[in-house]
């Protein structure tokens, strides 16, 4: 049985058989003292954005597909930040995930982001620039926020 943390946050007990590896890429979009952030679906909190790595996609392609996808804008990924690997148990789907999860500054070639009801993804919404220090303060964080905030 491997330990995993629902979307939810709470800790649940998984078979080793059920896990699915899941390469994760998410991007650090600073612009003028804001920070991109998206609203996951499931449990409200902020989280980067990006999402998962289809077979045979570069890291960086990924980045982009999935913030174009989330957010509507174009993105230049610059530089390499923190690695983190994660037990996921995705509440929603039953599903469970062995994420390696990749987080790259990134500068924004665009910055007008799209609507809501536009978002092409079913685990972000709610695009948002939104001030650094509103984001380091908030205590509902997944901790992987509070991780990458460390290290900027």
């Amino acid at each position: 049985m491997i330990e995993c943390v629902s979307i939810k946050g709470n800790k649940v007990k998984i078979p080793k058989e059920k896990l699915v590896f899941r390469p994760s890429v998410y991007g650090i979009i600073i612009n003028n003292g804001k920070i991109l952030m998206t609203t996951v679906r499931s449990n409200g909190k902020l989280f980067f954005p990006g999402g998962g790595v289809n077979i045979g996609e570069r890291l960086e392609d990924a980045l982009k597909r999935e913030t174009k996808e989330e957010t509507g804008i174009e993105i230049r990924v610059e530089k390499f930040l923190h690695f983190k690997e994660q037990f996921c148990y995705w509440d929603p789907g039953d599903e469970v995930y062995q994420m390696l999860n990749f987080f790259y500054i990134c500068k924004p070639l665009t910055t007008d982001l799209i609507e809501d009801d536009e978002v092409d993804d079913e685990e972000a919404m709610s695009p948002e620039w939104i001030d650094i220090e509103e984001v380091e303060q908030r205590k509902d964080n997944l901790e992987a926020v509070e991780e990458v905030f460390q290290l900027l």
